[in-house]
């Protein structure tokens, strides 16, 4: 099991929690934000392989060229570096 705190940039969230295990996400919580929102997307992402998350999430825009969901994407991204280690 793989936990990582990533700090967030550009975005009203200021951190995302992520937690892979065996190559899933079994936990998110991002910090701040609009909360019905974050709190919708860590949800829809729970059970999911890393990298559908990734796909589904990388790339969207909210303000400032990034997002929630991309942030997230990121912070995955991020995990699944630490789990290579």
């Amino acid at each position: 099991m793989k936990k990582h705190v990533h700090q967030n940039i550009g975005t009203c969230s200021s951190h995302t929690h992520v937690t892979l295990e065996d190559g899933i996400v079994t936990h998110v919580k991002i910090v701040g934000g609009c909360v019905g929102n974050t709190q919708a997307v860590c949800r829809l992402v729970r059970g999911r392989t890393a990298e559908e998350a990734i796909a589904l999430l990388e790339g969207i825009r909210c303000q400032n060229g990034t997002s929630c969901p991309d942030q997230l994407a990121k912070a995955i991204h991020e995990a699944m570096a630490k789990d290579e280690e």
